[in-house]
């Protein structure tokens, strides 16, 4: 351990918890005092920065932590740009820039995905301090790196889920469908849905056809098949849902800022629509359309609780020590990305406000297929 005092870091999580963090927080500690930084935590995210609330982090806070799942700083969705207080929405970016330097910190690492990184690069350009950041999502939908961590705990468990779903379909000869987390990016489902081998999986990125889906859902029947597993997304739209976006999206662009809000808000004045939930809907058509009964597991929080995988204990500890080898350089306001199985630092400037989705040509589509998994867009 070096002795020598090398500066003060600061190290928050933020957004939703997923396994890994406190291995990755672990990873960064240890490796940053291996060079001589003082760890300072802050907790409950942003938030803790705003209200200076902070602890002492040593060599031995962090021990026997990899393995523990959630964050032992806490976590929140605020922003500094954006903060609640008293039931009012108000800047507290200068509170939180200004924490910062009374804490004498060299350097502010956020541990987060899409919004931590935009919420970091914010702080950096209005209040000119120095930040890290480290791509966490169960979404794995954050630029510029290939994977992020949290991600393959996520699929283990929703690939376990899946292959339970399986004997109960068997039984019953049902058509089970399972709802998977991931926003607007299908990584999560796509890999859980391959893994667990589910004979449909239905994508944010691919409109789906339900014509297509229930056509595909009689052949396995025909085919003596006794029953189906349907993975499902959480923010899947059908063709005709994606065309109706297209062309509000156009009328949108063409009426302009102003007028748009002026039709949002005058639309449905005094009127609140509650949507029925995309996998239920889905069920309700197809067991009309495919004369089979169908149910519906949706995961939800499960995919983001428990232990890291071994390779997110791995990955979190290779993401941690890289970014205390650039604290050391003194190299800021980056994320650590991996790319070709290499730690690499990426202006987060290239990452804020960018997000990953499956590309069309992706070879994780190409292997579903291959399999004969319905992707919902096209009549075999």
């Amino acid at each position: 351990m070096a002795s020598k005092s090398n500066g003060t870091i600061g190290i928050l999580t933020a957004g939703g918890d997923c396994p890994g963090l406190n291995a990755v927080i672990r990873a960064v500690a240890k490796a940053a005092m291996h060079h001589g930084i003082k760890v300072v935590g802050i907790r409950d995210g942003f938030r803790g920065l705003v209200e200076n609330r902070t602890m002492p982090i040593d060599n031995s806070l962090v021990s026997g932590i990899l393995t523990q799942g959630g964050t032992f700083l806490g976590s929140s969705r605020d922003r500094p740009h954006k903060m609640e207080v008293a039931g009012r929405i108000v800047d507290k970016t200068e509170v939180a820039v200004r924490n910062y330097r009374k804490l004498k910190l060299d350097c502010l690492v956020c541990l987060g995905g899409n919004g931590t990184q935009k919420t970091a690069l914010r702080l950096h350009e209005r209040g000119g301090i120095n930040v890290l950041t480290l791509p966490k999502t169960i979404d794995n939908d954050v630029a510029e790196t290939d994977i992020t961590f949290g991600f393959d705990s996520a699929m283990a468990i929703a690939t376990e889920a899946i292959d339970r779903l399986h004997t109960t379909a068997s039984s019953h000869q049902r058509i089970m469908i399972c709802e998977i987390m991931g926003h607007d990016a299908g990584w999560l489902c796509l890999g859980a849905g391959i893994a667990g081998g589910a004979d449909v999986i239905l994508l944010p990125e691919i409109p789906y056809d339900l014509e297509v889906v229930a056509r595909h859902l009689l052949r396995r029947q025909r085919a003596g098949k006794r029953f189906s597993i349907v993975a499902v997304a959480e923010g899947i739209v059908s063709r005709e849902e994606a065309k109706r976006k297209a062309a509000a999206d156009r009328i949108s662009h063409e009426l302009g800022r102003e007028t748009r809000l002026i039709a949002q808000s005058g639309a449905a004045e005094g009127v609140h629509l509650v949507q029925e939930a995309v996998a239920s809907r889905l069920a309700r058509r197809l067991q009309h359309l495919a004369g089979v009964e169908a149910r519906v597991t949706s995961l939800g929080h499960v995919q983001r609780g428990g232990s890291p995988t071994p390779f997110d204990r791995l990955l979190c500890t290779r993401f941690g020590t890289k970014a205390g080898e650039l604290l050391a350089e003194k190299r800021y306001n980056i994320m650590v990305g991996l790319k070709s199985n290499v730690c690499v630092p990426v202006p987060l400037k290239k990452v804020a406000g960018i997000k990953r989705v499956v590309p069309v040509n992706h070879p994780w589509l190409t292997t579903a297929r291959l399999v004969e998994t319905c992707l919902g867009d096209e009549v075999e």
